[in-house]
Order: structure tokens, then sequence, then C-alpha cells
């Protein structure tokens, strides 16, 4: 019995925990339903007096002559390239890393690993330099031509650990029977990376998603602005700023993030419990 009133207290901590946690996404959701003056009103109604889809639709009109639609469409330009070439180079490097020797290998990891200490700010500035003289501004070149080259170094490490879990012996067998070093990645180790891919493409996706300094550094016409840029434009845009349609785009823009979490969750959680565990 006293087991079971600890396993009962600790559910009901997780649940007040989980409460606390997601408060602010609720109040965001039913705020969109509200209008300005019960936002701000002297009312503390949690809920709203009449659900109404008015913020969605005049909210998705944008501020100027491009709509709310044309941010999502440019925001997926820029975020699948990044995921895609983020995985696939990560996986590349992490696998030469993981099973090649080559000359200097650990000097090269540690130099890789050692850029994760860098932080944004330091680099910022001789990134935007570097991206002008290559005549890249305005474009998404500086998100998606870092990826194709593996500049992520949290990713690559965190695939690197996962296949150094997976026996060798898989390798092996697999060379015995005439496969190459890039049949047994695609063939035999991809397979088994499903966790650390899903992993690697889900937090990818939700950071460049998410992106907003990068993105108000490097994109400067309103054309190529992505969700993040166009809220902030919203709230520029107006002197009195219409809370309600801010709070419905701000929920369009997170459920993307929300929707493929809960697909992919279950390869995230197996991909961050094994990651780092060597067979």
């Amino acid at each position: 019995m006293k087991i079971i009133g600890k396993d009962y207290t600790r559910y009901i901590l997780l649940i007040i925990v989980g409460i606390i946690i997601i408060y602010p996404l609720i109040w965001l959701l039913l705020a969109s339903f509200k209008t300005n003056e019960e936002i701000f009103g002297v009312t503390t109604s949690f809920l709203p007096e009449k659900f109404s889809l008015k913020a969605y639709i005049e909210g998705w009109k944008g501020s100027g002559q491009f709509t709310y639609g044309h941010f999502f469409i440019n925001t997926f330009k820029l975020v699948v390239p990044t995921v895609v070439f983020t995985v696939a180079s990560s996986v590349l490097v992490a696998y030469g890393f993981a099973r090649f020797k080559f000359p200097f290998k650990k000097i090269l990891f540690a130099i890789m690993i050692s850029t994760l200490m860098l932080p944004n700010a330091v680099i910022i500035i001789p990134r935007y330099i570097l991206f002008k003289n290559l005549g890249w501004l305005d474009t998404y070149y500086p998100f998606i031509v870092p990826a194709v080259f593996a500049c992520f170094p949290f990713f690559i490490f965190l695939v690197v650990q996962f296949i150094r879990g997976l026996p060798k012996e898989l390798d092996e067998s697999a060379f015995l029977d005439g496969c190459n070093s890039f049949t047994i990645l695609t063939k035999i180790l991809l397979p088994l990376c499903k966790p650390a891919i899903f992993s690697v493409a889900l937090l990818q996706f939700i950071w460049t998603w998410n992106d907003f300094l990068d993105s108000l550094i490097f994109i400067n016409s309103i054309k190529k602005f992505t969700l993040t840029l166009g809220l902030r434009m919203s709230l520029d845009a107006q002197a009195a700023v219409n809370w309600d349609q801010i709070m419905a785009m701000a929920t369009l823009t997170i459920v993307p993030c929300i929707v493929l979490f809960f697909f992919a969750q279950k390869y995230f959680v197996e991909g961050i419990a094994t990651t780092g565990l060597k067979g």
C-alpha cells in the first residue's frame, strides 16, 4: 500500500507540473478566440465569452500584400531542405567518425566538438560577412548550404554515439557477404538508426522553424519572410496591435511542430534515451 501511495503521489506531481508547463499554450489557444477587449479588459474569465474565428480570418490576411499562407510556404521552403540535408550530411560524417580509421581522426573530432562551445553571437558577424561576400544575403542559402556540409556538430555527435552503440559484427558480416561501405550504411545501419535520424530531423525542424535571429539578419525582403518575421512585422505594422490576431497566427505557427512531435515522439524518445550507450 505504501508503494501504491508513492506512485499516486508521483503521478499527481507529474500532472501538476504538466499543467503548469502546458498552461501558456492553453491560454494562447483560448486567447486567440477572444477580442482585444477581453484579453486586456477587466474580466478575469479564462474562457472567451464567445468562440469566434474572426481573429484567424482577419489575421491570416496579414498586414500588407502578403498573407500568412505566403509566410507558411516560405518557411517550408527554408525548413524542409535544411532538415533533409542536415540528416543526410550528419549521418555521413557520423558514419565516418564512428566506423573508419583515418589520420587525425581524434583531433578532428575534438575540433568539431569544440565548436559546440562557440555561442551564436560570436560567429554571427563572420557568417554575415562571408554570406555577404558570396552574395547569399536575402536568400535561404545561409540556412541550406551549411546543412549540406554538416555544420551542426551536435547532430553529428548524437548520431556518432548512436552508431557506436551498434555492434561492429553487423558491419563485418555484411562485408563478408560482399557489401561495400556505402551499402552497409544504407542497408544495415540506417534502418537501425531510425531513432537517431528522427531525433535529428525533429530537433532541426523545430529549431529552424522557430528561428528568429538568423532569419532577421539574413533575410531582408518581405517577400521572403518566414513565419517568425511575419509575426514580428504584424506587431510593427500597426499602431494599435490586434493581439487576438497575433495570438491566432501564433497558434497556427506552432501547430506543425506539435503535430510533427506527436507523430515522431516514439522514435525521438528512443533516440534520446539510447544515445551515448556503447556496445
